[in-house]
């Protein structure tokens, strides 16, 4: 064979020449200026000088440093990062492996301040079967609660107790990240007073469920997103706060991220003193019996009533995402939260006849709670194929709390005009609450072409609440505490909830709807293990008592939300019509059922009642939406009957106490139906950067028709709440915040509440390179945050004043590190709550 030298050395050289390129490297290590802190994930793009194209890039690893393979040539070289000022290297021109050694950037101050701007903006977007309100850096609430936070969205209010209301009604379903949660306390709404409000990512307010949600809940559903860092690297805050009365406060949001995991936790610990009040005065009526008047023994009572709640609690919220591939993860997150409340009560009593003081006692009450409660969470999320919308979620939870009380009550006389007036009885109470509840849930989302989706799923919550009562009362002959066999019971709850569901949604241009059915099967199950039989507590309580229950319910739930764009999806001034209707259901809590009365006082307690019954309702809700670049305003209109509602109704018990007083008790029962009509309207208003507005009205009224032992409860509610809250950027860029709350008088089937007005001040500054913020604010500036109502019935009147909690007074500061990393998109974690997005 001939060989050809010259071809043999042209392909030769040309072979070496191109191995020798591939063997340049450009090398190099980026570092936050100032800091020296590595920067992870920042990228390193090398463009071709004649085109502008990309030839070739790389990311930084966990020390920042990186290393890109590229041929000999001139380039232009960019190091960037988010937030970060971008470092050019122009016209470089490279013919053998070179290190650019260290690349420092410097934070961007521009563009932080546009991040800034637009984290603290309340958003609203308008879903198939919610709104969600994105929260914004709402300064009043810095150093609050989600309670706090929770009464700065629109359609929702929390009342001087802690109740939570949506639109008026205080049946409202309260979710976490999509689920129910030890976090909500086992639907006790008081424990949402305990958790940070910077917890809280977005609001979502479901007054029209679509059929993934459980129906529970007539008034509808607030699911509370928690925030979860998606950055990639090590990240997190720190919190601090200090204020008047006694709060001091220390929590911790700490996140680690890799392409492969991420670590989060949500930690905290509280102290606080929450001081409350009430004033209850009572003028009791003649009585007539067989022809007689019966006059009382005490014309009229006055009791004013004082509390220290010294409040300690720990929340820790610890858990990890791992990434099993690109399309699917698995998450699983342990709660836990111990908390240690002991509050003092003195109740002074003045008693009248004829306009005089006839007797005054003190009656002392001590109480110390240990609660002690965990939830175990896993979630599993599958993505098929490229399409992120078709997936698999699977979730498990368990929940357990422990709650220990102890209370000892003493009264003694300071006055009276009795000659030989017999000693008040001392007592004892404890009280052990054991609750679990079993979770188990799944749900499959198929994809149907272009805009259309199947969703299809099944829920399992067996929940088991046992409470163990003793009452235990001075022998006034040996001094000897016995216990007390009317009271002391040990109560067995049941409540379980096994559902599926199916839902389909499609788009056809600017229309959208979304159907879906529920099934739902509701044991409610219950034990009374009382030292009474059966005949002695119909006498003890004045109503028969199925002491040994299990009540079992079938319903169908369908559910419809329909949306139409008037301006279609391109637009940018969004306009939009949406059409909802749902049916749901009222399910008795354990408190609500247990028939054996409270003892915070001797005179007026509550009392469960066994025989209530779920309450089913209809809804249908109209709303409007206009988005314009500055201004957003949202409108609606709304109606719902519901069958067999539940009312609270005050009563005399045909009973008196030890030194002849009237027991009145308020108790709640089925009522024949509730009609709820309603509107509201809100919008945003941002005219200027230094300058935000919000606000939103609300108006409603409820009718109830029904009776209850012979007594006609019907009544009219009409009401009304309003909020305001504006935003402004003073000098200095120091922000102000005003945030303005009014609630409406109201009244139901025997009460007259008068109106509530609320106002929050708020400041905050920027330090530390927009790193820290420091903020101040006054909630219930004006301490004007009281309830005042009268009760009318034909055996009493009863005027009661309530400040659950006085003006509060906080300095906050938060340290935000390593925040500005760049995200990535991967399967996440899956909230039990994905959207049917066809708003355009």
């Amino acid at each position: 064979m001939k060989l050809n030298l010259p071809l043999f050395l042209i392909l030769f050289f040309t072979l070496s020449l191109s191995y020798a390129q591939k063997d340049i490297k450009v090398e190099g290590k980026v570092l936050e200026e100032g800091t020296n802190i590595p920067l992870e994930y920042a990228t390193i793009t090398l463009k071709s000088t004649t085109d502008n194209k990309v030839v070739t890039g790389g990311i930084t690893d966990t020390d920042g440093k990186f290393s890109v393979e590229v041929t000999p040539g001139t380039y232009n070289i960019y190091v960037e990062y988010i937030s970060y000022v971008t470092k050019e290297y122009l016209n470089k021109t490279l013919s053998e492996s070179i290190n650019l050694g260290t690349v420092g950037l410097a934070l961007d101050v521009a563009s932080l301040d546009e991040v800034t701007i637009v984290a603290e903006k309340t958003t609203v977007e308008i879903k198939l079967d919610k709104k969600v309100y994105n929260i914004g850096k709402d300064l009043t609430t810095a150093g609050g609660t989600v309670s706090d936070a929770l009464n700065n969205v629109p359609s929702v209010a929390v009342d001087v107790e802690g109740a939570i209301s949506l639109r008026g009604n205080e049946n409202v379903r309260i979710l976490i990240n999509g689920k129910p949660s030890a976090m909500a306390g086992f639907g006790d709404s008081n424990i949402l007073s305990q958790l940070p409000a910077e917890a809280i990512e977005r609001v979502e307010v479901i007054t029209s469920p679509s059929a993934r949600y459980d129906a529970e809940g007539t008034a509808g559903i607030l699911n509370i997103i928690l925030r979860q860092k998606e950055t990639l690297g090590f990240n997190g805050s720190l919190n601090f706060t200090l204020g008047n009365p006694d709060n001091v406060g220390v929590s911790a949001a700490l996140n680690f991220r890799t392409e492969k995991f991420n670590l989060f936790s949500n930690i905290g610990w509280r102290y606080f003193d929450a001081p409350r009040n009430s004033f209850n005065d009572v003028t009791y009526f003649d009585q007539t019996e067989d022809g007689t008047i019966i006059e009382p023994e005490y014309r009229r009572i006055r009791e004013d009533q004082e509390v220290e709640r010294l409040n300690r609690n720990y929340n820790a919220n610890i858990g990890m995402e791992y990434f099993l591939d690109d399309s699917s993860s698995l998450t699983g997150s342990l709660f836990y939260r111990l908390g240690s409340d002991a509050d003092l009560s003195l109740n002074n009593s003045e008693r009248f006849n004829d306009g005089a003081i006839v007797e005054e006692t003190l009656r002392r009450e001590k109480q110390t709670e240990q609660d002690n409660r965990y939830q175990i969470s896993l979630n599993y999320v599958k993505q098929f194929g490229d399409d992120s919308d078709h997936k698999l979620t699977a979730d498990f939870q368990f929940e357990n709390s422990s709650e220990e009380g102890f209370t000892f009550l003493n009264e003694d006389y300071i006055f009276t005009n009795q000659e030989n007036p017999e000693p008040f009885q001392i007592e004892q109470e404890t009280t052990t609450e054991d609750q679990k509840e079993y979770l188990l849930q799944a749900d499959y989302v198929l994809p149907l072409g272009e805009g259309s989706r199947f969703e299809a799923g099944f829920r399992s919550t067996l929940q088991n609440e046992i409470t163990d009562y003793t009452l235990e009362q001075e022998n006034l002959d040996n001094g000897n505490l016995e216990v007390n066999d009317i009271y002391t019971n040990i109560f067995d709850y049941d409540q379980n909830v096994n559902a599926i569901y199916s839902q389909y949604g499609s788009k056809f241009g600017k229309f959208s709807f979304l159907l879906g059915l529920r099934l739902e099967h509701t044991q409610l199950k219950g034990k009374i293990d009382s030292r009474l039989s059966d005949e002695e507590l119909v006498e003890a309580f004045g109503f028969p008592i199925d002491t040994d229950f299990d009540n079992n319910y079938l319903g169908l739930f369908p559910t419809l939300n329909l949306i139409y764009n008037l301006n279609g999806s391109d637009s940018d001034n969004e306009e939009s019509i949406t059409l909802g209707y749902n049916r749901r259901i009222n399910r008795p809590r354990g408190w609500f059922i247990n028939p054996f009365p409270s003892r915070s006082s001797r005179t007026n307690v509550f009392q469960g009642n066994p025989n209530i019954e779920p309450a089913f309702s209809n809804t249908f809700d109209l709303g409007y939406l206009k988005r314009w670049e500055k201004f957003t305003l949202t409108t609606s209109v709304y109606y719902q009957h519901e069958d067999d509602s539940f009312e609270r109704i005050q009563e005399n018990t045909g009973q008196q106490t030890t030194d002849g007083i009237d027991i009145i008790r308020t108790i709640p029962i089925n009522l024949s139906t509730n009609k709820r009509t309603g509107a509201e309207l809100g919008f945003l208003y941002n005219p200027a950067k230094w300058l935000r507005l919000n606000s939103s009205f609300n108006f409603f009224q409820f009718e109830t028709e029904g009776d209850f032992n012979g007594v006609d409860y019907s009544a009219k509610n009409t009401s009304w709440f309003t909020r305001f809250s504006s935003k402004v950027t003073l000098p200095w860029k120091i922000d102000w915040q005003t945030n303005a709350r009014y609630r409406g008088a109201m009244q139901d089937a025997q009460s007259d509440t008068d109106g509530i007005l609320s106002i929050d001040l708020a400041f905050s500054k920027e330090i530390l390179k927009n790193r820290g913020t420091l903020s101040l604010n006054v909630r219930d500036l004006l301490n004007s945050r009281k309830r005042q109502s009268t009760t009318t019935t034909d055996f009493f009147t009863r005027y009661n004043e309530s400040q659950w909690r006085q003006r509060q007074i906080n300095l906050s500061f938060i340290y935000r590190f390593n925040q500005q990393a760049n995200k990535r998109n991967r399967s996440g974690n899956g909230n039990g709550d994905e959207d049917f997005d066809f708003e355009g």
